[in-house]
């Protein structure tokens, strides 16, 4: 089958991995950028907190004060990281704040050398998602960033994501559809693939009460944990499509106008026909192969949704997280977001369609916008 014939057969509507979408251009996605002690990304990864974290154990381990006894630093959950900042041994909190200063300084590194590059010049936000954002010690880490490069006299606004972590990749997928999907239906199906679980959402587009998607929301949602089970590619791909067709099942029971149309957000660099060219090592199986492309598999196990033919469109994962911030975004014309995991996503992005915030201080409510959000999530 030709590209652009499959193309056309798995979306109905763009290409996979766009750099162009309805609000925003994307600059660039997915950047790899070394030094020489290896990739950035690295430096910046949940793997290197706890590695941070681990020598900071070390002195005290000796003096046999370790707070957290013999328990391995990667075994460490955030919430107990997060109960030990609000707790009563200062020396255990000071020890987690010694380790968050120095991630700070990472970051900001990191952050440093992207804003360097021709693809990020002039980036006026940028938004941190990722599983390490949904923790108090995240929150930390990305504030103090912000005034690391700030007092480097870097004019930039480093936030939490809005949204859950869980959920912003699931909402992003709205910004995948064409306009036509709002007019008749209210909701669509969502897919956030990561290397650890797979996420399916019924999400909600809110498009009647506010055209800017921002009240748009993830009604439910399954996972599925596919490390543990090791499955196959064809496997995945077959739970994948089971967990898709319940969705479907509950959305008409449920009522929904549900849309024929899936959005995925996968890790690595995604071709015009949906293959995936680098990046995808952690999924089970080879998600690289040129024989091998996810949305052609989905349409052949989902040919329609409702009485239409399903349209799929996938792009990057760390792409599909910033993409839920678009509605935030208006106050700005160039914009970030760096998801901090396994590895650390990374994307740019330039607004297309404006609805900019006519009052003196719409860049400061658009930041404090998202602040009042990360602390309503957390209460």
């Amino acid at each position: 089958m030709a590209t652009d014939e499959l193309v056309k057969t798995t979306t109905g509507i763009a290409h996979h991995g766009a750099e162009r979408l309805p609000s925003v251009e994307i600059d660039s996605f997915n950047i790899e950028i070394k030094d020489e002690d290896g990739f950035l990304g690295d430096r910046a990864s949940k793997g290197a907190f706890r590695e941070i974290l681990d020598r900071w154990r070390k002195p005290v381990r000796k003096s046999g004060e370790d707070p957290f006894g013999k328990e391995p630093s990667e075994n460490i959950s955030k919430k107990t990281l997060d109960d030990i900042l609000i707790g009563d041994d200062v020396e255990a909190s000071a020890l987690v704040h010694s380790a968050i200063e120095d991630f700070a300084q990472e970051l900001a590194y990191v952050t440093r050398r992207f804003l360097k590059t021709k693809a990020w010049a002039k980036t006026e936000r940028i938004v941190v998602g990722g599983g390490f954002r949904d923790s108090r010690l995240g929150e930390l880490a990305i504030a103090r960033t912000e005034i690391i490069l700030k007092s480097e006299d870097f004019k930039i606004d480093l936030l939490p994501i809005r949204h859950h972590p869980d959920e912003a990749g699931l909402v992003g997928a709205l910004h995948l559809a064409p306009s036509w999907i709002f007019e008749a239906h209210d909701s669509i199906l969502a897919v956030d693939i990561g290397g650890t679980n797979i996420r399916c959402g019924l999400v909600e587009t809110g498009w009647k009460k506010a055209k800017d998607l921002s009240k748009a929301k993830v009604v439910t949602s399954e996972l599925w944990r596919h490390a543990d089970d090791e499955p196959t590619r064809e496997g995945a791909v077959k739970r994948l499509t089971k967990m898709l067709k319940g969705l479907i099942t509950e959305a008409e029971k449920e009522g929904f106008k549900l849309a024929p149309f899936i959005g995925i957000a996968c890790p690595g660099v995604i071709n015009a026909d949906g293959s995936i060219e680098k990046g995808a090592q952690n999924l089970p199986g080879n998600w690289e192969s040129s024989k091998f492309n996810l949305p052609a598999s989905l349409i052949e196990g989902i040919p329609v949704i409702g009485e239409h033919d399903t349209a799929i469109l996938m792009h990057n994962d760390g792409v599909v997280q910033g993409l839920s911030e678009v509605p935030f975004m208006q106050d700005v014309d160039r914009w970030g977001v760096l998801t901090i995991g396994t590895g650390l996503g990374n994307a740019r992005f330039t607004n297309r369609r404006k609805d900019r915030d006519t009052t003196e201080n719409g860049k400061k409510k658009g930041k404090e916008n998202n602040k009042d959000s990360a602390k309503s999530d957390k209460e």
